[in-house]
């Protein structure tokens, strides 16, 4: 709006302008020289508009570019923290292979299980409990549904595969089998022979 008017016209795009000025009844040598002033700011505004956009352009590209060196950075940094648990793993592996004794290769293993779950606890990622819960499609998939007369119908009855969140947000939904009621013409034809 800096130049909203011009000698009291209202603001026209330059285009529009230059016709208007073409059309118009001033004299030859004046209409000329201002056709002229307004060819050279139309170049100088189209000049403007193409750097902004090509500015932009780069802006867009650097954006991108800094948010995969975020995402690289991430994963690297994740990668760097399993590391040791690898090491661990393979240490257990190898006194496994050098002795026989079930009880201290056991408790190697779990030891490295519970190092990996605090690396990932660190990461923000957290197991959740399906067991006993209701059925709800938006933390559980459903494998299997069994009958079963313990727990109300539609009540998970076990885990086929943990389900784990990322902060709020479900990262693997737990593989579940799901209650649902008895068959009764099973119980009572089999009751009946």
């Amino acid at each position: 709006m800096q130049e909203e008017r011009r000698e009291g016209r209202p603001e026209q795009n330059p285009e529009e302008a230059v016709q208007a000025h073409e059309a118009s009844s001033e004299q030859p040598g004046e209409r000329d020289q201002e056709l002229e002033a307004l060819r050279q700011e139309l170049a100088i505004l189209q000049d403007q508009l193409l750097r902004r956009a090509a500015d932009f352009e780069n802006y867009k590209k650097r954006v991108e570019r800094e948010r995969q060196q975020l995402i690289n950075l991430a994963n690297e940094r994740l990668l760097l923290a399993l590391l040791p648990v690898l090491d661990d793993l393979e240490r257990s592996l190898e006194a496994a292979s050098q002795s026989r004794d079930f009880d201290s290769f056991y408790e190697g293993v779990r030891l490295v299980y519970r190092k990996f779950l605090d690396v990932l606890r660190s990461e923000g990622v957290e197991p959740f409990e399906s067991v006993g819960q209701p059925f709800d499609y938006e933390q559980h998939e459903a494998f299997l549904e069994e009958p079963s007369a313990e727990v109300p119908p539609g009540t998970v009855l076990r885990e086929l595969s943990r389900g784990y969140r990322i902060r709020d947000r479900i990262l693997r939904h737990a593989r579940v089998v799901v209650a649902r009621a008895p068959d009764t013409d099973r119980t009572e034809s089999s009751d009946a022979a």
